[in-house]
């Protein structure tokens, strides 16, 4: 994860809740006061079902108790059509990156509390979130607690020396328990570096793979994959390299699209094709600011047959840079397979941003899943790595006690309603109410808004001629299904 980001959220984030669906923030109460009871309340009658989470954090992911009607009235209100008729990509799912350290921390919880959790995160009930894409690292990354790779023997070009034992620990169980509550969890992996004796540096930090290993490096990702195979762990999907332009993280290595190009053609794509592996290579994994990385692999005949398609970060560009590579490449998939949130932001700056460029942004522009980034933390923002990102902050926060932030929320707006195999549909992209709409398997829509402006919005969703009138506060994420 780079350390220089593009987009500028401020300050900190204060008072995170504890977890619950259909329940608001409560104001302080001082001076040993007792709050009053809590009386029932009766569910109203409704054809569309809506979560908010505010700026405010007065509700998280909270269901409304409020009517919205189908009717075939009119208003001067601002109006989003939805519209099954024009299908887009379908969705492979939302969810995070489960770095070594993220499962370290969750796998140090008390059974009860693991197994709690994990639940809450991956399962799809009333009570869950319903991750259903998942990015892990093949070796260490730099939110582990220090480098490795899976063969640290320096020359041995056989890779007799490769090993998964490093994950045996928490990694791998974690994982397991993940698809025993979801068997269908798709699961891409990516490396922060080579083995460093693979590299001209002979470092996890900086260097280039030297071309004499691109065989023996294409066969680590055999290994990887056969072993974690033999786990029970199927990886739907590999990218050769995360951040390639970036050189200076720990670890890291720098792989120019040319070298990924040749990489693949050459080394990777043959290399599974004799395995019978076909896990899916998909190129770049960086930043949106050089989208010609991706259609340089894109553009070789060579490579192209080999290649699903391209993953994107947005610490630098504009998410509009997407769609231009799907429209050279249609046959081609996108992605978005990271971004982060920081210690220092606030909550409703980084709610808005990352739904407006991620949720509604990135779909809007072709991609089939959104991914943040570091599940976990703990109160120190770590474990990482000397050098790594020390102000990166998890989805939850572990320490011992479990608190969600505000990653937690943005990917729970879409995780928990759009399923895999859901299609993108059209919808009236407005101004201030940043939108995108899906049409799920079982035939349900949802529709997730966000009101970019400082005050309440009232508009209409408006389906098959038919609309209901909803209120959103200034700030506030939506999520509507019917």
């Amino acid at each position: 994860m780079e350390k220089i980001r593009k987009y500028t959220l401020m300050v900190t984030i204060a008072g995170l809740l504890a977890f619950g669906f259909g329940c608001s923030k409560k104001s302080p109460i001082g001076g040993g006061e007792t709050p009053p009871p809590i009386k029932p309340v009766t569910p109203v009658k409704t054809d569309v079902s809506m979560w908010v989470t505010t700026a405010d954090q007065f509700q998280l992911l909270n269901k409304q108790n409020v009517s919205l009607i189908f009717s075939a009235g009119s208003n001067q209100n601002t109006t989003i059509n939805v519209d099954t008729t024009q299908t887009y990509q379908t969705i492979d799912g939302f969810g995070f990156c489960l770095s070594g350290g993220s499962a370290y921390l969750i796998n140090s919880l008390s059974d009860a509390k693991k197994t709690a959790l994990l639940r809450e995160l991956f399962a799809t009930d009333s009570t869950s979130i319903g991750i259903s894409y998942i990015r892990i690292t093949i070796g260490a990354s730099d939110m582990s607690a220090g480098t490795f790779s899976y063969d640290d023997v320096a020359g041995d070009v056989s890779l007799q020396n490769f090993s998964l034992a490093k994950e045996q620990t928490d990694l791998i169980p974690i994982l397991q328990k993940i698809i025993a509550i979801n068997p269908n969890i798709k699961i891409l992996a990516c490396p922060w570096s080579a083995p460093a004796w693979m590299k001209d540096s002979n470092s996890f930090t900086g260097g280039s793979l030297k071309p004499a290993y691109f065989d023996a490096y294409a066969n680590y990702f055999v290994k990887y994959i056969q072993g974690m195979k033999a786990a029970g762990i199927t990886i739907d999907a590999i990218t050769p390299q995360n951040e390639p332009l970036n050189a200076y993280n720990t670890p890291a290595m720098l792989m120019l699209s040319a070298d990924e190009g040749s990489f693949i053609k050459n080394n990777l794509g043959p290399a599974f094709k004799t395995a019978g592996i076909t896990t899916k290579i998909i190129v770049y994994d960086h930043n949106a600011d050089h989208p010609e990385y991706a259609t340089q692999i894109l553009a070789d005949a060579a490579a192209n047959p080999s290649v699903d398609g391209s993953a994107f970060h947005l610490y630098g560009g504009s998410i509009n840079a997407l769609s231009p590579v799907h429209d050279a490449y249609p046959a081609k998939n996108i992605y978005f397979t990271e971004q982060a949130t920081f210690q220092s932001d606030r909550f409703g700056s980084a709610l808005a941003w990352h739904i407006s460029n991620l949720i509604v942004g990135a779909t809007r522009n072709w991609s089939r899943n959104v991914l943040e980034w570091v599940l976990a933390t703990d109160a120190n923002n770590g474990p990482h790595t000397a050098g790594g990102c020390s102000t990166c902050l998890g989805a939850v926060t572990i320490s011992p006690e479990i608190t969600r932030n505000v990653a937690y929320y943005i990917i729970a707006h879409a995780s928990k309603f759009v399923r895999p195999g859901a299609v993108r549909i059209a919808s009236d992209q407005q101004n201030t109410l940043l939108n995108v709409a899906f049409k799920n398997t079982d035939g349900s829509k949802v529709l997730i808004v966000i009101n970019t402006s400082t005050g309440d919005q009232s508009f209409n969703l408006k389906f098959n001629s038919k609309i209901v009138t909803t209120t959103l506060p200034g700030g506030a994420v939506a999520t509507y299904k019917w």
